[in-house]
């Protein structure tokens, strides 16, 4: 069973850009740890500051350890004092429907 994750990040005024760049540049270690299928970086249309990250993991294991990851680790010590709270992280399990290829993240 694979796992969904939605985390929404919103910044602080004046630090859209370090957000931005911050998130970007971790994206490669990210990929690379084992049982990222997804990390893929989002912004609400419209609004420069509200960030929306979905992510796809194979397993409990591989994002339980995600979350103590150093990258995501690294993400915390940077964006610390640019968002205006801690990020909204919400996991879903995987329901897919229908036509394979799009009805699955």
């Amino acid at each position: 069973m694979s796992y969904v994750v939605i985390a929404t990040m919103i910044a602080k005024p004046g630090q859209e850009d370090l957000v931005e760049k911050t998130l970007r540049e971790a994206a490669a270690e990210v990929h690379a740890e084992p049982g990222c299928a997804r990390w893929a970086l989002h912004r609400r249309t419209g609004s420069a500051g509200h960030f929306v990250m979905v992510e796809k993991w194979e397993s409990k294991e591989a994002l339980a350890a995600h979350g103590k990851a150093p990258a995501l680790a690294g993400i915390g010590r940077v964006l610390k004092d640019a968002l205006e709270g801690p990020a909204d992280v919400v996991v879903y399990d995987a329901l897919p429907a229908g036509d394979a290829g799009k009805g699955a993240l």
